[in-house]
């Protein structure tokens, strides 16, 4: 009976997020700490719990789906305990309408789909990249699933599970704020867990999270997340435009309140506006620089009670020293390693690449977006070693990274003046930890000194190439150490002219090209092919670099 497994398994996964609620808060950094999302979806989960608990031993999916409602509305704290709350409701009414045991998987998608649309409803503006995105991808990946009539309910909740986690890695890819931060969404982490964990427990297996020990594609999705599970010392808030959020449970008085002309009501008050619930009982949740006016607004409709005004300004200084005094502490404890090495990279490609090459961090920065001094001496400083090596990666960065170099105190910095990415792959596969820095960076350097460079990108006003050639807003140019030495007006011919003719000024024996993000997988296969069928003796080494501006950049040794 779908109402004993519901009763059985939510308990176990509302545990799971209490657990890890100290987690999933120190992940919330969009836009500035709204209380704690670890803390707010645990309580929510806690007082849903206590109603479920309650119950008869007999009751129906119809009166467990009325507990969950009723708790989570009760209970709902902050934006992330809001939406959760409408989420758990959505999914509970469409449980009612299963009239089979086990649940059929068509009756599951029917029941994740009417989830998503309560969610949806309740939110505004809703934003990608935040907990709506994984109810969404859960809701098509439902559908997918039940389509497919060879698959079983429980190979269907694995798969529900791994698309959850793969929905949370990529986060930072439809929301900036987390990419800059290093970070995936709090509140979609927070649910990933509990579903996991609601999953497990019918399933019959053990919900610890290990993301390290096994390689199936649940715990690549893991991985996926956990390689962004990990805190951003984010101090650079100046403060939103509205100040105090502002919950609280309201009763209307009377059958006429309308609830679009207080939703309406709200936003003129602030941001993040919510009204949820149904007559008489409703969550109200706003940002607002006046919360008095709010409340007193409502209280000539009907009855507040449970009222919480949170300062943010303060939360966020005091999140910001709490994260600070952690990483101190961490720092502290861990020995100096001998040897590390800072890079800076446009594209989430070249970052992978770097990592995976031994760099330690990877400071993010480009052509348009130069990452400060400071930012380098903090990466430096994050690789917590004696002695660090700096691969700038763009000649408008170098000096930042030798001013940086000069000002740590704590560590010998040396800096390694690549000009490119692809420089710095191969000074990096020359590298050796094991080695003193001065003889890793004779032998980094002497590692670029054979390495020719060339990129790809449009012209933003007119200008002229080397050879005097006129170059006119939007054309496509090709450049060789610097100087604009092919100009077109298609991405793929002129990469391929300018690689020709480096071909032909020196011969290399190993391209290789970085796709930009704004070059297609299959355009980028086709440039290759091209090229290898062209110069056969030419060892093309192809990669996703996801660099902006610049669709194509490459090297030839």
């Amino acid at each position: 009976m779908i109402a004993n497994v519901v009763r059985h398994c939510f308990p176990i996964a509302a545990a799971a997020v209490a657990q890890r609620a100290e987690e999933i808060n120190k992940l919330n950094v969009f836009p500035v700490p709204d209380g704690d999302t670890g803390t707010n979806m645990s309580l929510t989960l806690k007082t849903v719990v206590g109603e479920v608990e309650a119950l008869p031993a007999n009751a129906s999916m119809e009166q467990v789906a009325k507990a969950i409602t009723h708790g989570s509305l009760m209970g709902a704290r902050g934006n992330s305990g809001v939406i959760t709350s409408q989420i758990l409701r959505g999914v509970a009414e469409g449980l009612v309408e299963a009239k089979n045991d086990p649940i059929t998987l068509p009756e599951l998608a029917a029941a994740w789909r009417h989830g998503k649309k309560v969610a949806f409803q309740a939110v505004r503006k809703p934003v990608e990249g935040t907990i709506l995105t994984v109810v969404s991808d859960l809701s098509e990946r439902a559908d997918e699933l039940a389509r497919d009539r060879k698959m079983t309910l429980d190979e269907a909740l694995k798969t529900m599970v791994t698309c959850a986690y793969e929905s949370v890695a990529r986060t930072p890819d439809l929301l900036p704020v987390l990419k800059e931060n290093g970070v995936v969404d709090s509140g979609a982490f927070g649910f990933a867990v509990f579903f996991e964990a609601f999953v497990n427990a019918y399933l019959g297996i053990d919900s610890s999270v290990d993301f390290n020990t096994s390689v199936s594609r649940e715990e690549s999705a893991k991985n996926a997340v956990a390689a962004n599970v990990h805190i951003e010392l984010n101090d650079d808030w100046e403060g939103s435009e509205y100040r105090y959020c502002t919950e609280f449970l309201f009763h209307a008085d009377s059958e006429s309140f309308d609830s679009k002309e207080n939703l309406d009501f709200l936003s003129t008050m602030g941001d993040c506006e919510l009204l949820v619930g149904s007559f008489p009982d409703f969550k109200i949740h706003v940002h607002s620089n006046e919360p008095d006016k709010v409340l007193h607004h409502m209280l000539e409709q009907g009855q507040i009670f449970e009222v919480f005004i949170h300062n943010m300004d303060l939360e966020a200084k005091d999140r910001t020293a709490s994260i600070a005094a952690d990483k101190s502490q961490a720092t502290a404890a861990a020995p100096a390693k001998d040897l590390g090495v800072v890079a800076v990279a446009a594209g989430s490609g070249e970052a992978d690449i770097l990592k995976s090459l031994g760099v330690d961090v990877v400071v993010s920065g480009g052509q348009t977006m130069n990452p400060s001094t400071a930012d380098i001496l903090a990466a430096v400083e994050q690789v917590h070693a004696k002695a660090v090596i700096v691969l700038p990666n763009n000649g408008n960065i170098r000096m930042a990274a030798e001013a940086a170099a000069s000002a740590c105190e704590d560590a010998q910095v040396e800096v390694v003046p690549t000009k490119t990415v692809p420089q710095a792959f191969s000074a990096l596969f020359v590298y050796d930890p094991s080695l003193p820095i001065a003889d890793n960076v004779a032998a980094m350097v002497e590692a670029i000194s054979q390495v020719r460079d060339g990129e790809v990108t449009t012209a933003v006003r007119d200008s002229s190439a080397a050879d005097g050639t006129p170059i006119h807003a939007g054309d496509v140019m090709g450049i060789q150490d610097g100087a604009i030495t092919q100009v077109g007006s298609d991405v793929c011919d002129v990469a391929f002219k300018l690689i020709e003719a480096m071909q032909t000024q020196e011969e290399g024996d190993t391209l290789t090209i970085l796709a930009g993000q704004d070059m297609d997988d299959d355009v980028f296969e086709a440039l290759c092919d091209r090229i290898e069928d062209a110069m056969p003796d030419l060892e093309v080494d192809a990669h996703r670099g996801e660099q902006p501006l610049y669709p194509v950049i490459f090297s030839i040794e």
